[in-house]
């Protein structure tokens, strides 16, 4: 970054003479005095550049840095290659911004147009927007492009994140949509009770996939129950697994969504993330935030554009799903800059990674006395079931720098594997798990 040189008390006061003012007083002197504070405020005295790095190398002391990470639930610690950071850091990027006049950025614009075009390749659809703030919220505005006159009711699958499903509930109250909930059997979505409950006033039903317990749904099979009644069909995927599984064009979505944090963002105390949507043709103007096109100047060079904007500031109102109004471009960037530097064969390594280790620790787990709880195929995450106490091993997991899945209840597990998870590093999870049982 630029370096950056606060001005001087001489050069102030030589900015206020040039706009007629002789002190920062007479510069403020309209605002009513009642309002304005008098007193100093309680705040400490400055520090030294020494005593500041100090301080903060004491504050950093408190944070717990785990070096061996199994659990996800929704965050995950995927490998980032320090080409993704290198490029992304460079000053041009960290500074830029789209202003009004959209165009002039052309930099910006191809890196959203890219960000756009590699979303839509790896979900299948055919366009997708220039990102909104998270998954969560990528989800809630998706549901908002399905409701119709006569279609208010969206269904939502149990077995969901459930902080995706209060993100839902949040928007949905204010968009007087009904949120109805579709109980699972066997950590999957009920297809019985989803077939009997869709009908002519269904607007769309939502599945996540995997599931929040790393289950992989049968899409295909909801796909026709959903479409069969006139309703539209949301997948919420994990980015990676698109690597090894069908994405969700092929498994009928007409609008998927998801959380773009695995795609080379570190986990960082949860955020900022990326939320990515992707839609077909049929339903492009009710994508909601920006879409950047490709054309040409006016000399026939290839040039990048604001394509659509479907908010209710460029649109009428009761034509928009939605308002909002920015994206994570940096976000996007480095989830581009990510996708680019794997490839397709990488991303594919990569979920294969995460799958054959979660399946390889799933076994040597069930050896130890876990039982997996729910006996459906899964992708990086699953859930068991034990006898010993989560307190304990935990205690022991932490000593070993070691942070273990996340306890649903007092004896069941949510385990997460990705390619940072070495054989080494599971064994040492073992090892603990062993010793503890003992």
């Amino acid at each position: 970054m630029g370096s950056y040189i606060p001005t001087t008390k001489k050069e102030q006061l030589e900015m206020l003479k040039t706009i007629g003012y002789a002190s920062f007083d007479e510069l403020f002197s309209h605002i009513p005095q009642d309002v304005i504070l008098k007193e100093t405020l309680d705040l400490p005295s400055g520090l030294s550049e020494i005593e500041v790095q100090q301080t903060i190398k004491e504050i950093a002391n408190k944070n717990k840095v785990y070096q061996h990470i199994f659990r996800g639930a929704g965050s995950y610690n995927h490998y980032i290659p320090s080409i993704v950071k290198s490029i992304a850091s460079k000053e041009e990027f960290l500074t830029a911004y789209t202003p009004y006049q959209a165009e002039i950025s052309q930099g910006i614009l191809q890196s959203i147009f890219e960000f756009q075009t590699m979303i839509s390749e790896l979900t299948g659809m055919d366009v997708a927007n220039a990102s909104v703030y998270d998954g969560a919220s990528a989800a809630a505005e998706a549901i908002g492009m399905c409701r119709e006159k006569r279609r208010n009711k969206a269904y939502i699958a149990s077995t969901i994140h459930p902080d995706v499903l209060d993100t839902i509930k949040t928007y949905a109250y204010a968009n007087g949509i009904e949120i109805i909930i579709i109980d699972e059997v066997n950590g999957k979505v009920d297809i019985e009770t989803l077939k009997s409950s869709v009908d002519k006033e269904t607007a769309c039903f939502y599945l996540q996939q995997p599931n929040f317990y790393g289950i992989l749904e049968d899409a295909s099979q909801i796909s026709t129950i959903i479409h069969e009644c006139g309703a539209k069909f949301i997948i919420g995927c994990h980015p990676i697994s698109l690597g090894s599984i069908q994405s969700p064009r092929e498994s009928g979505a007409d609008i998927a969504v998801g959380e773009g944090q695995p795609l080379g963002i570190p986990i960082s105390f949860g955020g900022p993330y990326l939320g990515f949507m992707a839609t077909t043709n049929q339903m492009v103007r009710k994508l909601p935030g920006r879409i950047v096109g490709e054309s040409v100047d006016i000399d026939g060079k290839r040039a990048f554009v604001l394509t659509l904007q479907a908010r209710e500031q460029h649109i009428r109102r009761e034509k928009a799903s939605s308002n909002i109004c920015s994206n994570q471009a940096y976000q996007a960037l480095i989830a581009s800059i990510y996708m680019a530097t794997l490839g397709a064969r990488g991303l594919e390594k990569v979920a294969n990674q995460c799958l054959n280790k979660a399946h390889y620790l799933q076994k040597k787990l069930e050896e130890l006395g876990f039982r997996l709880v729910y006996d459906a195929p899964f992708f990086n995450e699953f859930v068991t079931e034990s006898t010993i106490r989560h307190k304990e091993l935990f205690n022991r997991l932490e000593d070993l720098s070691i942070l273990g899945g996340l306890p649903l209840d007092e004896h069941r597990i949510l385990w997460c594997v990705t390619e940072q998870n070495s054989k080494a590093s599971i064994d040492l999870l073992l090892q603990a798990i062993t010793e503890v049982s003992k």
